[in-house]
């Protein structure tokens, strides 16, 4: 028997949902499209700019420079890396919140970087005076989060790039998560917002792309650049992407999705995810759980572990915070209905 995809019915801890219909379809057309040789498959090559321009008007940016990625991932260890190539220093360090990516962990170690990482404060948004504090003349990117992974807080991104400057670092946004929701808000965190030098946006989450399709965007060419390595046997002379052949299915998925939705259904996405997490939140409070109220669409409830367990065995796809609180990510395939059944499964327990 063929095994089967993941049914979305009761997934509600990840940050990946269905795909749209128009990006499911225009990914399968590019499925054996290479992006990483753009001469050789043009009309691909072309799709990633125009979806590149996309998410330059949607993170505030007019004239973006940058690829579609694989994911978050790859977006923040190019951002660890651009930073590094660029600095003047013979031992640079990133600075970040303790509530960054653990993919911030993985960029240190691969390119052999110091990562500091400063504590949140009460709301679990990084605290900038210890920012300042760990910022120094060897650091080459200050980090902050535009939706936090484990309860979709905004990092105060203005004052993180005034610390930023003051010790002619780079400033890098991490908004996998946070990109395609935040534009409806009243949040600070673009590249019009503050003097944010690289961007991670993942339309593979909120955007409704297929999976892998990450955004890594840079204001300046120079960025690129100093990710570029030269590529002898392609017709273009040089990449600054991470991998060399990359997805072509992610890149028209990416487009395709963006422009199906791109602004009122994303509109929507977010108003209805944010009734769905507040509705949640409410509920959750009502019976006694200490909840950490959603800014963005996520919520994070102290259900004691056993009775995650419990929810787990019964299928639904929910996973703790570090701190064993239950968090619920209220994607667009994140139904009132079935909050109200997890609801119910825990009235039953």
């Amino acid at each position: 028997m063929q095994p089967a995809p993941q049914d979305f019915g009761r997934v509600l801890s990840s940050m990946c949902t269905e795909p749209h219909p128009d990006a499911r379809e225009a990914a399968e057309r590019f499925l054996a499209d290479n992006p990483g040789d753009p001469t050789t498959y043009p009309a691909v090559a072309d799709l990633e700019r125009e979806a590149v321009e996309l998410l330059g008007e949607i993170t505030g940016l007019d004239d973006p420079r940058g690829y579609v990625a694989s994911g978050g991932t790859e977006a923040n260890l190019q951002a660890v890396r651009a930073a590094r190539n660029l600095s003047d220093s013979p031992d640079p360090n990133v600075v970040a919140p303790e509530s960054a990516h653990f993919s911030f962990q993985k960029a240190a170690d691969v390119l052999d970087v110091e990562l500091r990482l400063a504590p949140t404060d009460g709301d679990r948004r990084v605290d900038v005076a210890e920012v300042r504090r760990l910022a120094d003349e060897d650091t080459a990117v200050v980090v902050g989060v535009a939706g936090t992974t484990e309860y979709g807080r905004v990092d105060p991104i203005p004052a993180l790039g005034d610390v930023a400057s003051d010790v002619d670092a780079l400033l890098h946004v991490d908004a996998a998560w946070g990109g395609f929701v935040l534009p409806f808000t009243d949040h600070e965190w673009n590249f019009a917002h503050a003097p944010v030098d690289t961007l991670a946006i993942d339309p593979h989450k909120m955007g409704r792309a297929p999976i892998p399709a990450g955004g890594f965007l840079a204001r300046d060419e120079a960025v690129l650049d100093a990710l570029a390595v030269e590529t002898p046997y392609l017709e273009s002379a040089s990449q600054p992407t991470l991998t060399g052949t990359r997805s072509g299915a992610g890149v028209a998925g990416a487009r395709a999705a963006i422009d199906a939705q791109w602004p009122e259904a994303y509109r929507e996405n977010y108003e209805r995810g944010q009734a769905n997490a507040e509705w949640v939140a409410d509920a959750l409070a009502s019976r006694g759980y200490d909840v950490v109220e959603p800014v963005l669409p996520l919520v994070a409830a102290d259900v004691p572990r056993g009775e995650i367990e419990a929810l787990q065995s019964a299928g639904w796809r929910v996973s703790p915070t570090a701190a064993g609180e239950l968090r619920v990510v209220c994607m667009p395939h994140v139904t009132r209905e079935m909050l109200e059944s997890l609801v119910a499964d825990l009235d039953a327990l």
